[in-house]
């Protein structure tokens, strides 16, 4: 994962604006080195320092020269969305390493002795400052390859100042010729330790490209999720069908942005109304999509007057091309008609299914009829039931997401709770006894998050 984000677009983008950090840090870094020399020299008026400001100034000037090249060429980089070559990133290295070795070489005072040359220029501190910043190129060899450079070239630097390396056992470790190779490899040290430096650095960046994509493929989901969720809700029907002699009401509660339980109502070309309910297996924006799937056919099969069985079976078929393994679809279809006390029902798969009756007190619980819509191409089912619901019977369709919310004890809800919730609040209108099933689950979860889609339907005769 972390090679995958190293080769990122991001990444890149990340690293050219850590160079150009460098680069201008670079540059402020030698500009107020210079600033100060050319300060000292005007104070001090000494004719050492005199000679040297011109030499002083004009590497100075290709050293930013230089940079200012580089800056331009980053920037570049950066709008267009590309990235520097590797022979680029060495050539720079090797270049920017070499710039205090050529100030140790060639602004040296002549008052100095020549063995001391390399070690009292101020100069040589311009390696070290140039080995830190490298930590900013976020990569360690990148830091190490510094330090090499450094080295040879302050090696290099000395050589041409007169220093000869010496290696007997007589000469003591603060003479020139052991403190220059004392310096070297320090230079060489620090090389490394600011490798291991920007090794860190690039593990954090890697981290937070890492964070910063999480939360926008998350902040992405998110906004797709919830646009499928308004297409999704703009789909339930806004307001119930007005039939003589009914009081019909439908509510829909997904248990994530988006799921897989629907209900619908169509006016069939006779007249009657058809009051559907779906409930397609898990939920989420796979099931949602089925859904929908399943509310179109549904909708265009009911309309070509072939009775509820007919298009239940042409609706199972459609769906079973399209079904993967392992899904499936519960369904329940009711039809009323206009001042009528019968209720035509058929279910696939959909169950249990309740009819209280209230002069009676009592309850019917009905099975389906036949399997779930998508399991096999033909459906196997009985035919639709005639139900008779006298003044003030209810007909409730349910998902399972009421019977199978449990509390902090395991504990499900239950068809029995279910109806006993009924029976209290049968006066109530159909959209009343629904808010009171809502109420009594979620009082029942002692809030435990919900485990699947809610949807309910229930017609109740006037």
């Amino acid at each position: 994962m972390s090679e995958l984000h190293e080769k990122s677009v991001a990444f890149q983008q990340a690293l050219l604006r850590s160079e150009r950090l460098r680069i201008l840090i670079l540059v402020g870094a030698i500009g107020a080195a210079f600033i100060a020399r050319t300060i000292r020299t005007i104070v001090l008026h000494r004719r050492d320092d005199l000679h040297l400001w011109l030499p002083t100034f004009l590497l100075v000037a290709l050293a930013v020269g230089y940079e200012y090249l580089m800056l331009r060429v980053i920037n570049h980089a950066i709008q267009i969305g590309g990235d520097l070559k590797k022979a680029t990133w060495i050539i720079n290295i090797i270049v920017e390493s070499c710039l205090p070795a050529l100030a140790v070489a060639f602004l040296s005072s002549a008052s100095i002795d020549p063995a001391y040359r390399p070690l009292a220029n101020p100069a040589v501190l311009l390696f070290f400052v140039f080995i830190i910043l490298s930590t900013l190129r976020l990569n360690p060899m990148a830091c190490r390859l510094s330090g090499l450079v450094a080295s040879v070239s302050y090696l290099a630097a000395a050589v041409y100042l007169g220093w000869k390396p010496s290696f007997g056992g007589g000469a003591s470790s603060l003479s020139p010729q052991r403190a220059v190779i004392s310096y070297a490899f320090t230079l060489v040290v620090a090389g490394f330790v600011a490798g291991a430096v920007a090794s860190e650095i690039r593990k954090q960046v890697n981290a937070a490209l890492r964070e910063a994509e999480t939360r926008h493929q998350m902040e992405r989901s998110e906004h797709d999720l919830e646009v499928a969720r308004s297409i999704q809700q703009s789909l339930l029907p806004i307001a119930m069908p007005q039939i003589e002699g009914f009081d019909i009401a439908a509510w829909n509660q997904p248990a994530d942005q988006t799921g897989g339980d629907y209900y619908d109502w169509q006016r069939l070309p006779d007249g009657k109304v058809l009051v559907a309910l779906g409930d397609v297996t898990g939920h989420g924006i796979g099931s949602a999509l089925l859904a929908a799937v399943c509310r179109a056919y549904a909708r265009a099969n009911f309309a070509a007057e072939n009775g509820l069985l007919i298009a239940m079976e042409r609706i199972n078929a459609a769906l079973a091309r399209d079904m993967t393994e392992g899904r499936f679809v519960t369904f329940v279809a009711a039809v009323c008609s206009q001042n009528s006390s019968r209720v035509e029902l058929l279910s696939a798969g959909q169950g249990p299914l309740f009819r209280y009756l209230l002069r009676e007190d009592r309850f019917d619980k009905m099975e389906a009829q036949g399997l779930p819509l998508g399991i096999t191409s033909i459906l196997n089912s009985d035919p639709p039931v005639i139900l008779e619901l006298n003044p003030g019977d209810l007909l409730v369709l349910a998902t399972d997401g009421f019977y199978e919310w449990a509390n902090t004890q395991s504990v499900q809800f239950g068809s029995e709770r279910l109806e006993e919730t009924i029976r209290a609040f049968r006066e109530e209108s159909s959209g009343g006894i629904i808010s009171a099933l809502y109420r009594a689950v979620v009082d029942f979860s002692g809030g435990t998050k919900q485990p699947d889609d809610l949807t309910a339907v229930v017609i109740k005769r006037r």
